[in-house]
């Protein structure tokens, strides 16, 4: 299957599109199905909201058993190094290569009293650790058998302070991340910013790819607090997310974000829309 850095626009020279999945809280496996979405990864997140889902691995193999390449994530907040690094041999086994590392989203006070983080590494330690395995050395400093051979990707948010992202993405890179993705972006003028201050930190430009999040958005859905008033406003006048989004998506190919990746809307109660994410790509693919 093709690793991230294969399927890149930086590779291929044409523009790659990592399509976000959630998990399902059951082990249906109708949920494959629902997957066949045509965009060049299927990427599955890892226990969104905090809910008991099926497994990101497993999932994603599944996906890949149907011919569409696939991503993983994996959070440090669940699992020590021991079970994290069994779950990646696990994930080497069914073939999987391309994985995201998180932290995953902290527990509230409503969940401290049923459930405890872990944090055994944190995403740039684990990073680093997945780059010693593709050497063949756990986190014992114990040969394996195999080496993995994992294309590691990593998250960077835009809209925090960009000083302070980039200089986590330089120590994310160093540490061994081939990709990176980035949280919604509504302003493409916050690249242009990210890029620059990439290259002072990092006394070069990145030569990574960086896919860059683009959400589709819906007026009954769950709407975050990075998405700017203006877009609400269009929301509430009728104007369909999927028209938004198509917007924003010809201001990414007019400033060269060539690759993207896409987050299908949320509905309340945390469901996705892939019809309008299908219908998305669609209309993108004719522009």
């Amino acid at each position: 299957m093709v690793k991230i850095t294969e399927g890149c626009f930086e590779a291929t020279g044409h523009t790659s599109i990592i399509c976000d999945f959630s998990p399902p809280r059951s082990g249906d496996t109708a949920i494959v199905d629902e997957s066949q979405i045509d965009a060049n990864f299927i990427s599955v997140a890892y226990n969104p909201g905090r809910a008991v889902r099926t497994n990101s691995v497993m999932l994603a193999a599944a996906i890949q058993r149907t011919g569409k390449d696939a991503v993983f994530t994996m959070a440090t907040r669940d699992m020590n190094k021991l079970a994290l690094q069994s779950q990646l041999l696990g994930a080497q086994m069914l073939g999987l290569q391309n994985v995201v590392v998180v932290q995953g989203d902290p527990f509230g006070k409503n969940d401290q009293p049923r459930v405890a983080s872990v944090n055994d590494y944190q995403p740039t330690g684990f990073i680093s650790s997945i780059a010693e395995m593709n050497q063949g050395r756990d986190f014992e400093e114990s040969n394996l058998r195999t080496p993995t051979d994992f294309c590691v990707g990593a998250t960077v948010d835009l809209g925090k302070p960009i000083e302070e992202e980039v200089k986590l993405a330089v120590r994310k890179v160093r540490a061994g991340a081939k990709f990176l993705i980035t949280q919604p972006i509504f302003n493409v003028d916050h690249v242009g910013r990210y890029r620059e201050s990439y290259g002072y930190h990092a006394d070069k430009a990145g030569t990574h790819p960086v896919y860059f999040g683009l959400q589709i958005l819906e007026k009954d859905g769950v709407l975050f607090s990075s998405v700017p008033e203006s877009v609400k406003a269009e929301l509430e006048s009728g104007r369909s997310g999927v028209d938004i989004a198509l917007e924003l998506y010809e201001k990414f190919q007019a400033a060269r974000l060539n690759n993207i990746y896409l987050m299908p809307p949320i509905k309340r109660g945390g469901a996705r829309n892939y019809e309008a994410t299908k219908e998305f790509l669609r209309k993108a693919k004719q522009t």
